[in-house]
């Protein structure tokens, strides 16, 4: 096994913290609007019991609300949106990151040339 391949299987094995988790589902419910459960799991990537713990969460802080589509004919639809309140945090955790990022540059030593 190369070293490449074992970095690969590292990546892969690495986890999400609970809030990168919570991030991960608020920028799809951003990017896409308005999602039924399934499409949620799809693009986080996150399992159907682990993604009602975390939007239960993300509902009781107000950063998602559930919403009831009617439509004719058809049973009525749950979707989950994220909220004013969900954008907002989605925005200064952007910023974190971004000022996160240029300190971490700002501290690394330059590459000496041979």
């Amino acid at each position: 096994m190369t070293e490449s391949n074992i970095l690969e299987m590292d990546l892969l094995i690495m986890r999400r913290s609970k809030l990168e988790l919570h991030l991960d589902v608020l920028k799809v419910l951003a990017r896409h609007g308005p999602l039924k459960l399934t499409h949620i799991m799809y693009k986080a990537n996150v399992n159907c019991t682990v993604l009602k713990q975390y939007l239960d969460f993300l509902i009781q802080h107000n950063l998602v609300e559930e919403q009831t589509l009617h439509k004719k004919r058809h049973k009525a639809r749950v979707v989950y949106a994220i909220t004013e309140r969900g954008l907002t945090v989605l925005k200064y955790f952007r910023e974190l990151e971004r000022v996160l990022q240029i300190i971490e540059e700002a501290h690394k030593i330059p590459a000496l040339l041979y």
